[in-house]
């Protein structure tokens, strides 16, 4: 991207934020929109909800795929989480990056500590729900967690609320808010684009 004259590098963007906060919500809406980024699929071992779909959602894989996809380096980050295993294929951002097309990705707050180790140059976005007891009714709603799974995410978001120091900037996704979260996510944008010394990543 041009910029008055200079070259701006494209961006690497990281949405991450507790389970049910409504990042994918919030990527769904800002497809919708037309925001022109790459969004990177995440490869996962769990079995495909309903409604799901396979390349679009998530990216579908057996254990041993993933194990594979490992071994080859092929993923910027990966995760067992809750038992399933979750990782971002490094070959989409890669080839967006490189038709200096900004990417966004999204990971739990796990692999968006292993991508600023290793790209600090990222830039990271937490998405907050504005309470505790919001977040506990989205994941009653979503009925996709046992009451166990339920108080593990409830306890594993409450660390995570913790991990902000590694984040660059915070959202509040409130209920029936999706459109200002998506808004204030899209200013993020804009702002790096207009720093004086840009970021750059290489992958």
């Amino acid at each position: 991207m041009k910029d008055f004259g200079r070259q701006v590098p494209p961006l690497l963007i990281v949405l991450s934020g507790p389970s049910g906060v409504g990042k994918d919500a919030v990527l769904s809406g800002m497809r919708k929109s037309g925001c022109p980024l790459f969004f990177a699929v995440t490869a996962t071992t769990r079995p495909r909800r309903e409604r799901e779909r396979d390349g679009v959602d998530y990216i579908f894989v057996s254990r041993e795929e993933f194990e594979q996809m490992i071994a080859r380096h092929e993923l910027l980050e990966w995760a067992n989480v809750y038992g399933n295993l979750y990782g971002v294929p490094k070959g989409g951002l890669k080839a967006a990056l490189a038709r200096d097309q900004d990417a966004i990705v999204k990971v739990d707050v796990q692999g968006a500590a292993t991508i600023n180790r290793d790209h600090p140059e990222a830039v990271f976005i937490f998405l907050a729900p504005p309470s505790d007891q919001e977040l506990e009714e989205r994941l009653r709603q979503r009925k996709t967690e046992s009451g166990v799974d339920l108080e593990l995410r409830l306890l594993a978001a409450k660390e995570e609320m913790k991990s902000l120091p590694l984040f660059d900037y915070v959202v509040v996704n409130a209920r029936d808010r999706l459109e200002s979260a998506i808004s204030q996510i899209e200013s993020i944008i804009t702002a790096e684009k207009c720093r004086v010394v840009p970021r750059t990543v290489e992958l």
